[in-house]
């Protein structure tokens, strides 16, 4: 079952800045860079299936939440460094060995075959297509960061030698058709600027919080809130993959139309659903239309559907509730470390009792949230 410890083991990534050694025009948080990651790895995935290749959708799942806690333990290593220690293999086994001797209590709780998974995954040597299509993806977030970097600051100290960096790794992926398709494409390259601008959309913006999230970081978040729920509740594989991608993208329209509060929604009469029209409406203007046509139905129901009855391949699932659940467990945790960091204010403590009253009877996919919640009581 998920824990608080780990619950708030996923958060301490929206508090890592990276590139604070150089000039920034905006924060650049772990927690962006790891969403922005997963979405550019599930573009390059499908053009790589649509190709033929053998993509498996879980294990690159997990391998982005391997990465994802396998960082939240090194965020003291600058990236030098650490690419450094890559090169040499028996030291990165050793200091993956300590990453997973410490991250091992707070993922006990998920069971031995997820801690199996994650303990080979990171002492693992094995480089497949899957594994290839995650660095790839880690590679171009930063090349996305660090082109703000560079703009801001072009002749600042190491600029030149980061880019020379840049370009000798990316030619590492040049025989990776889906990076060749997105580099060849505007269109996929708008897609992942686009999703990659939610990045500077900071959630519930006008209450003060520390620490401050994006939206993006909350569309990771809850990605891999519904992902161990699923795995907890024992769910097949289509389901699985269907939660953690609803999570993923469940936000994507707002940039359209921004963060808007639930408070605000209610506020007038029918004003909820002007605004799902209206987000439809652009999202088939702006969004939609500059994806490859296969894709446009999996990804409509990632953003239009989210927390409705899907159906998959003749299979109909009832578990849109499922990912709306970790959705509200994001936005509790979210006003809880608020809380805990000293921000006093009514409407965050009301919005904790609301959703802590909204699970204390129910449980969801055989899930008793209220067990988690209470966790957060004591």
């Amino acid at each position: 079952m998920l824990n608080k410890a780990l619950i708030l083991k996923l958060y301490e990534a929206a508090s890592m800045r990276r590139w604070n050694d150089q000039i920034r025009p905006v924060e650049l948080t772990e927690l962006d860079k790891q969403a922005h990651k997963m979405i550019i790895a599930y573009v390059l995935a499908k053009i790589e299936e649509t190709k033929g290749g053998e993509v498996d959708w879980i294990e690159i799942i997990e391998a982005g939440i391997f990465e994802y806690l396998q960082r939240t333990e090194l965020t003291d290593l600058k990236p030098p460094l650490f690419h450094k220690i890559k090169e040499d293999r028996q030291k990165y086994i050793r200091l993956n060995q300590w990453a997973y001797s410490r991250l091992e209590p707070v993922i006990s709780p998920l069971g031995k075959s997820f801690c199996r998974r994650f303990r080979n995954y990171l002492l693992s040597s094995e480089r497949n297509l899957n594994r290839r299509i995650i660095s790839a993806a880690h590679f171009y977030a930063t090349k996305w960061e660090f082109n703000i970097i560079r703009r801001t600051n072009p002749e600042g100290h190491l600029i030149t030698e980061i880019e020379a960096d840049i370009q000798n790794k990316e030619k590492r992926y040049h025989d990776l058709a889906g990076l060749q398709a997105l580099l060849a494409s505007q269109d996929l390259i708008d897609f992942v600027h686009i999703c990659g601008q939610l990045r500077f959309q900071i959630r519930w913006s006008h209450i003060h919080r520390v620490p401050k999230t994006s939206v993006l970081g909350h569309m990771l978040i809850v990605a891999m809130l519904a992902y161990l729920s699923s795995l907890n509740a024992g769910l097949s594989r289509k389901r699985l993959i269907n939660n953690y991608f609803t999570g993923l993208f469940h936000d994507l329209p707002e940039v359209l139309t921004r963060d808007i509060i639930n408070p605000v929604k209610r506020s007038v009469a029918g004003l909820k659903d002007i605004i799902k029209g209206y987000e439809k409406e652009e999202m088939e203007r702006r969004i939609y239309k500059i994806l490859p046509l296969n894709w446009h139905s999996e990804l409509k129901r990632y953003t239009e559907e989210e927390f409705s009855d899907l159906k998959l391949s003749g299979e109909f699932i009832r578990d849109g509730s499922l990912v709306k659940a970790s959705d509200d467990l994001a936005a509790f945790v979210e006003v809880y470390l608020s809380l805990q960091n000293g921000v006093s204010n009514r409407d965050l403590r009301k919005a904790k009792d609301e959703i802590f009253r909204r699970y204390n009877s129910q449980a969801v996919c055989g899930i008793k949230f209220k067990d988690i919640y209470r966790q957060f009581k004591r």
